[in-house]
């Protein structure tokens, strides 16, 4: 086997015990030496390796402790398509508690870029929640949303935990498309507050301007997963 072939094989044989469960997240890969051994290869092929898994975010390594696994299993969500996250949890099988650490009304001068996204007036309401999407009591996503009062006079911190979009299509609304973008930023105060010790410390941003069906702008999400968690998938085709 060629030493090509040899850092690639030894790549997908341990990745593949990363995503099986088999080295969970915390815990220790062999060492540089072991898999020297094991694989029968020089420490080179095995640096090479590792320097893959580095890249794909699934280890870190650590001075004294060697290569420590940070893959913490990926989310799944549906980013082309237009869904509440009670459908999300419906659609994956997966039981999220959802959070509400804030809930308030302000005014859309006070969040300029929200303010020129949806189109509005310094002075017109809006509310503001923020809501943690946590899976055995750890938070996976921050969500945070920016809606018209107007629209929404009685929107309480219950219905927004439960289903938003559920709420507004009984009250006759029609949701019609939004668009969106994604990045990948730094950890803040607020990411360091939910997420806590997450290596490397960036989350993958998704920002969206949701329309109604009539093409008038009503919310404005920032949806922050942990890059090392997100999965995105699409199809294309020519």
């Amino acid at each position: 086997m060629v030493e090509q072939i040899k850092f690639k094989y030894i790549y997908e044989q341990v990745r593949q015990l990363i995503l099986n469960g088999e080295y969970p997240i915390g815990s220790q890969l062999p060492s540089e030496h072991q898999l020297v051994k094991t694989y029968n290869v020089s420490r080179e092929t095995v640096r090479k390796s590792l320097n893959m898994l580095v890249s794909e975010g699934l280890i870190q390594k650590i001075r004294g402790k060697g290569s420590v696994v940070i893959y913490q299993g990926m989310t799944e969500f549906p980013f082309a398509e237009l869904v509440s996250f009670k459908e999300v949890q419906k659609q994956l099988g997966m039981q999220y508690e959802t959070i509400v650490p804030v809930f308030e009304q302000i005014k859309a001068s006070a969040v300029p870029r929200v303010k020129e996204a949806l189109d509005l007036t310094a002075d017109t309401k809006l509310w503001h929640f923020i809501r943690y999407r946590q899976l055995d009591g750890i938070t996976k996503i921050i969500d945070e949303d920016y809606c018209l009062v107007e629209m929404l006079p009685s929107l309480t911190q219950e219905i927004v935990q439960d289903s938003l979009y559920e709420y507004i299509e009984q009250q006759g609304y029609e949701i019609g498309f939004s668009s969106k973008s994604i990045t990948f930023e730094p950890f803040g105060a607020l990411e360091h507050l939910a997420f806590g010790e997450v290596i490397p410390e960036y989350t993958a941003t998704i920002r969206g301007i949701v329309h109604l069906k009539d093409t008038s702008r009503f919310q404005y999400n920032i949806s922050k997963h942990i890059a090392t968690e997100f999965k995105f998938t699409d199809f294309s085709r020519r």
